[in-house]
């Protein structure tokens, strides 16, 4: 017997398609990956976020299996993008692709729900094994941490983190970020659709939080946390610049 709609026994079964956004502010690493990801039949890249507030806002909206992140990212940093991520769109795993080859990266990235740390000079076939690791509600970790069980890093991250950064409000830090990134009050308001002096507001209260005194703390904290790149200090001191 027959049955309408059966495959021919030769026929092959297309895999599952992993759906996929990138985040990295470099547009050149975003194509150079879409290339590279999409040469694989069974993944799928429906997105592209330059900064971390449209990462946040891409993968809300799309909610891709795996969101791929980049931890210095303009707006908001991929550690704090990660843990939005992970309570906004749950089903959505977080792989960070990252340079920074330090395990205190890997235990802040576990503890703000990435699934996977990927280092940038891995191998293609690294990152796409993570993918799929990722997407299967597993963990994973590129050389040199595969030496590693990713279980150690979890209960490392498990562990309680006496970090002031921890009781600023999701809002706070994404004006201190922007505020790091050389960014007036009237620019921060603008970019997220709130006051000027919410904004100022905002920026007083990070600031208290975490001890620091003024614009010259706050970039040498953003530096030494790794939320802020010396190429975006450069690029915000050649900006003009209003009062804030």
């Amino acid at each position: 017997m027959v049955i309408t709609g059966a495959l021919p026994r030769n026929a092959k079964l297309m895999p599952p398609q992993i759906q996929i956004i990138l985040a990295d502010d470099h547009e050149v690493v975003r194509k150079g990956l879409r290339a590279l990801l999409e040469a694989e039949s069974d993944l799928s890249v429906i997105g592209e976020a330059k900064d971390g507030l449209g990462a946040i806002d891409l993968t809300h909206k799309l909610k891709p299996d795996v969101l791929v992140l980049d931890l210095l990212m303009p707006g908001l940093g991929g550690l704090d993008v990660a843990r939005q991520v992970t309570k906004r769109s749950p089903k959505t795993r977080v792989v960070v692709l990252s340079i920074q080859a330090d395990e205190a990266y890997v235990i802040e990235a576990f503890r703000n729900g990435a699934s996977a740390y990927v280092l940038k000079d891995a191998s293609a076939a690294e990152l796409i094994h993570g993918i799929h690791e990722a997407a299967a509600g597993r963990r994973y970790l590129s050389a040199p941490f595969s030496d590693t069980a990713p279980e150690t890093y979890l209960e490392k991250a498990k562990a309680p983190a006496e970090d002031p950064y921890d009781t600023l409000t999701p809002r706070e830090r994404e004006v201190l970020h922007l505020s790091a990134e050389g960014l007036t009050s009237a620019e921060i308001s603008e970019r997220l659709h709130i006051s000027p002096r919410t904004a100022e507001t905002h920026r007083a209260h990070a600031l208290h939080k975490l001890g620091l005194k003024g614009q010259t703390d706050l970039v040498r904290y953003a530096l030494k946390r790794g939320i802020l790149s010396l190429e975006e200090t450069g690029a915000s001191k050649s900006r003009p610049r209003g009062r804030a």
